[in-house]
């Protein structure tokens, strides 16, 4: 996650590439959501 700690100053607007290169894929289930970053880190966010 190099280019996050390049990141100068707090985001205030969403930043397409950022999540494009951060992020490899969303699943969705019923309850949840899975957020698999490319760090191979996994969120789960519940509905």
């Amino acid at each position: 996650m190099a280019s996050l700690k390049e990141q100068t100053c707090e985001l205030e607007i969403y930043d397409e590439q950022l999540v494009k290169r951060m992020i490899e894929k969303i699943t969705v289930h019923p309850e949840k959501l899975e957020v698999e970053f490319k760090s191979e880190m996994i969120v789960e966010v519940k509905k």
